[in-house]
């Protein structure tokens, strides 16, 4: 099929070179030239412009940073409404506000063209591997139209409900994955601080209720001190605001989230942006002049 694919980093990339190994005609277009270059020795077509993108394929695909990078590819100058026919359809895999997902749903719906929010989890390493999983909202009809698009890059592909499910989904997943690396780094100083062994720690007790998919992703990168970004602490700022900020409008407290939030916030003040999250331990690290490291 061809399928017009905007945003080539991080994530963006990987995802759309294994569109490509399952068989797919891809136009590709991103700010970073050097991006565009990869996807183009790989068989892609480079455009000038998500315009010119929209203009030549029935299915766009969006990986970008936050609300207002999606709004201007889809409804800015030469952006995707500008090129794009009634009936092509967009499938923004970006992690956004539910809100402003429903929003550029409602102006793509006037021009015709339809409109799925459908973020991701599982990061980088994930992305690389096509075991992704995504969180869809909107129409049924045009869920499955694209279902068998999003298995190419993904392991799970569910529809969550209308316009902004996927994007309030994926926000309870990264409200969890938050908490989830605090936790960790919290309970592995602790044994650190006691002087046992995190090696043996994450032995002990990865098989019980403790044990999770986060912890298991986390703890060998905070035992090695890689923090290495396959997701980054500032991405993870954007999507902890966009929860609290969705929390505040639909009358839901997030004090936990809140507390994460400003761990987040020292990190980078720190200078730790760009960090993976998993660099959550080094705020606790911090606090204790010790590192999490194995023995």
């Amino acid at each position: 099929m061809k399928i017009g694919f905007i945003g080539l980093g991080i994530m963006g990339k990987p995802m759309a070179l294994n569109l490509i190994t399952a068989g797919h005609e891809l136009t590709v277009f991103d700010i970073i030239e050097e991006n565009m270059n990869t996807l183009k020795e790989a068989g892609a077509v480079v455009a000038t412009s998500p315009k010119e993108v929209a203009a030549q394929n029935p299915l766009i695909l969006t990986m970008l940073p936050n609300s207002p990078h999606v709004k201007a590819v889809v409804l800015g100058e030469n952006g995707i409404l500008e090129g794009a026919a009634p009936k092509t359809t967009i499938v923004d895999m970006s992690s956004i506000a539910p809100l402003a997902s429903q929003e550029i749903a409602k102006t793509c719906a006037e021009k015709g063209v339809k409109f799925l929010d459908a973020p991701v989890s599982g990061g980088e390493p994930k992305a690389i591997d096509g075991t992704l999983s995504f969180m869809v909202g909107g129409d049924e009809n045009t869920f499955h139209e694209v279902k068998d698009i999003l298995s190419a890059m993904g392991a799970s592909v569910v529809l969550c409900g209308d316009i902004g499910a996927g994007n309030t989904t994926k926000l309870a997943n990264q409200v969890i994955v938050a908490l989830n690396i605090a936790a960790v780094s919290e309970a592995f100083m602790l044994s650190t601080k006691a002087g046992v062994d995190p090696a043996k720690v994450f032995d002990a007790i990865q098989g019980g209720l403790a044990g999770s998919t986060v912890m298991n992703a986390k703890i060998p990168m905070i035992t090695a001190g890689n923090f290495a970004p396959g997701f980054k602490i500032d991405l993870h700022i954007k999507d902890l605001a966009n929860a609290l900020d969705t929390g505040h409008e639909v009358g839901s407290p997030l004090p936990l989230t809140a507390s994460v939030m400003e761990i987040l916030q020292n990190l980078k003040a720190d200078g730790n942006g760009q960090c993976d999250h998993s660099a959550i331990a080094l705020y606790y690290e911090k606090l204790t002049g010790s590192n999490i490291r194995t023995s």
